[in-house]
């Protein structure tokens, strides 16, 4: 892990986009490769005015978060999420759609345009479970470069799992003893178990399950019935995960016994699903990431909204605020994911965090670049020719 983390500042993006929100690391299209590492920006710090761009291509959605370092920290200058569903048929097809593709494309080109308007000067670019599952994930990868000049790497369940515990961990509540990161994404969903380090977090014990919102969706079929088939196909989601997480339930059970006797689990959430069951146990009207991200809710009150969302219809929960019509059919997997780890790791209160994979990426190239000039960060590099010629 990096031995340096920043914590996250934000200013307004003008290019617009949202943030909220991981990957190895290439020079960003429209980058000039000799501005790699060391360079002095105005500041008179070796880049110190230089911009860094973080990628997450994962099963639903495509996110970038483009920042400068400041202080001890960055400053989000742009950001920009969509879902682009890139796993949608991937359980029952074992391939990328080429509707799928072609969405992901689309998010990625408006990626790299404003990589290259932002003029950064390196990037990471990272791809999930879909592409790592999908039979013709290294076709698409190519495209990807061959369209835009972004060279994704498709890292693998455990990179995932570090990065995510590098962009969320100064969020856990403070306390001594083992604690539980997770990250419920479209086609994984990660649990790490982690302990308190000089500047970053000891892993003791990770796992990574090939369940996520829209995996377990899609593989337990569509909505259909009422009450009692709702409930039913919940119950099948539940079974599924906690199947899948037995083994790691076993391992870490002597170190839950141990922190659960001192009243000390701690627990904190990265993914759509804990930010927005937060959102609803806030009772927001829209969602709203400052009032959200470093939340610590009672663990009773997300499996309480959980339960209710699960019984909802899809039409009734396309009604809920901050959930909508993007989200309405994928959420009550993520809640069926969420009460077994609560199962697997119950705390009394949980951590709520937006912020993720992207900003362990960022701090992980901030870090390389600043700390050490003339080293690049693993897997980084400058920008394709192609994308330079773009640069004014």
């Amino acid at each position: 892990m990096a031995d340096h983390l920043p914590p996250v500042a934000r200013e307004a993006a003008p290019g617009g986009g949202t943030a909220d929100g991981p990957p190895p690391s290439h020079p960003a299209p429209g980058a000039d490769p000799a501005r790699r590492t060391g360079a002095r920006g105005p500041g008179g710090g070796p880049g110190q005015r230089q911009a860094y761009a973080a990628i997450d291509l994962g099963t639903n959605n495509c996110r970038l978060l483009i920042a400068r370092p400041a202080g001890d920290g960055f400053v989000v200058i742009d950001a920009f999420s969509r879902v682009v569903r890139l796993g949608e048929g991937l359980a029952q097809s074992g391939r990328l759609s080429d509707a799928a593709m072609d969405r992901a494309l689309a998010a990625l080109q408006i990626c790299a345009d404003k990589l290259r308007r932002r003029n950064v000067h390196l990037a990471r670019s990272v791809a999930t479970e879909a592409c790592r599952r999908a039979s013709n994930g290294a076709d698409f990868i190519e495209r990807v470069r061959r369209e835009t000049g972004i060279a994704l790497n498709v890292i693998s369940a455990q990179e995932e799992a570090r990065l995510a515990v590098l962009g969320c961990h100064i969020l856990l509540e403070q306390g001594d003893g083992p604690a539980m990161i997770f990250d419920i994404g479209g086609g994984s969903t990660e649990l790490v178990l982690i302990e308190n380090g000089p500047t970053v977090p000891r892993i003791l014990d990770w796992q990574s399950v090939p369940w996520g919102v829209v995996s377990l969706s899609e593989t337990c079929g569509p909505e259909s019935g009422g009450v009692s088939e709702r409930a039913a196909r919940y119950r099948e989601m539940r079974g599924l995960v906690d199947a899948a997480f037995a083994p790691f339930a076993e391992r870490v059970a002597p170190a839950r016994a141990d922190m659960a006797g001192s009243g000390g689990l701690r627990l904190l959430g990265t993914s759509g699903t804990v930010t927005t069951l937060a959102s609803l146990h806030l009772d927001l009207p829209a969602y709203d990431r400052s009032a959200v991200d470093g939340v610590i809710v009672p663990a009773s009150a997300m499996r309480s909204i959980a339960a209710r969302l699960s019984g909802l219809s899809l039409a009734e929960r396309r009604e809920v605020p901050c959930i909508g019509r993007e989200r309405a059919d994928l959420v009550v997997a993520g809640c069926a994911i969420l009460e077994s780890i609560l199962d697997i790791w119950p705390a009394e209160r949980l951590g709520v965090a937006d912020r993720g994979i992207r900003e362990g990426i960022l701090r992980s190239l901030m870090a390389t670049g600043l700390s050490r000039p003339g080293a690049a960060a693993p897997d980084a590099s400058p920008a394709p020719a192609a994308a330079r010629a773009d640069q004014r």
